[in-house]
């Protein structure tokens, strides 16, 4: 475990997955009834308790001050309410697998937000993989979910918001990590604040009735708080273990999840063009991955 513990590959490798396990979860429990803003609060409020938990039996007595506080509400909104709020809306128009492949388009725009700041500069091999990967990610949007069953315009753009959202939160939570501050307590604290603004969104759009949903889906709602809390904590050791770009490719391993899973348990199909949208994005990130390498 201690081993896995430092190991930015192994960490990567363990928080995709359990990174991918909440799109055919989540998929099933939307397409049980249960509103995507509902299932979006089962997850923080879920993972922050544990982890919270986990920090108190461990004798780790969290200690608020206001840059912490600061860092649990951007990081909470950015991070966690909107990305999963998007990511659970979407998936019953465009499938857990296709929504998945939205995941692998945050590397690039990770990059490209990192340059923008000023964090690095793109050599020639980067500028080309960020080309390439936008290409990509363009042909993916194109065929609109699953074969057969086009989605709305409207649902492709809400999918593309995730990595964007996802790209926002890699970086600032890299840039404004609060010093003397544990992976656990920052997962915590975050997901603790961005379940407290599902359920204030809940109650003000009158959806908090659908509590009554969840007692009858116990294991479901047990299977995604149990993926949930395991994969934020290994989430934010590898954001300071491999740094804001390298967390991002854990889009990889989720949505090579997503696509499995949601073609054999799900029933999702999908066209060789969005195959191959995925393997020119792939080949993108790829390039764009070995430029920071190279860099670093």
């Amino acid at each position: 475990m201690k081993h896995l513990w430092n190991s930015a590959f192994g960490l990567l490798v363990v928080t995709g997955v359990l990174l991918g396990l909440a799109l055919p979860l989540g998929k099933l429990a939307t397409e049980g009834g249960v509103p995507a803003m509902l299932w979006a609060f089962v997850i923080s409020a879920g993972a922050g308790s544990v982890l919270l938990c986990a920090l108190l039996l461990g004798r780790k007595r969290p200690r608020l001050t206001p840059h912490k506080l600061r860092y649990f509400i951007l990081a909470a909104a950015i991070s966690y309410a909107i990305p999963n709020l998007l990511m659970f809306s979407a998936i019953p128009h465009l499938g857990a697998g296709y929504t998945g492949i939205m995941f692998t388009i945050s590397p690039v725009i990770t990059l490209i937000l990192s340059i923008l700041l000023g964090v690095r500069r793109p050599n020639l091999l980067g500028i080309v993989g960020i080309v390439i990967g936008f290409i990509g990610a363009l042909v993916v949007a194109t065929t609109r979910g699953e074969a057969g069953q086009p989605a709305e315009v409207f649902w492709v753009i809400v999918g593309l918001l995730i990595p964007v959202s996802l790209a926002l939160g890699n970086i600032y939570r890299t840039f404004d990590w609060p010093e003397e501050a544990g992976p656990i307590e920052l997962a915590a604290g975050s997901h603790l604040a961005a379940a407290a603004m599902l359920l204030a969104g809940l109650v003000i759009t009158g959806k908090a009735v659908a509590f009554g949903l969840l007692p009858g889906i116990p294991l479901l709602v047990l299977a995604q708080v149990a993926a949930a809390s395991a994969m934020f904590a290994f989430f934010f050791r590898l954001q300071a273990v491999g740094g804001p770009v390298y967390l991002s490719q854990i889009g990889y391993v989720g949505a090579a999840v997503g696509l499995i899973s949601g073609m054999l348990f799900l029933g999702e199909r999908y066209e060789l063009l969005t195959w191959a949208g995925a393997a020119i994005l792939s080949v993108g990130v790829f390039m764009t991955t070995k430029a920071q390498a190279e860099k670093d």
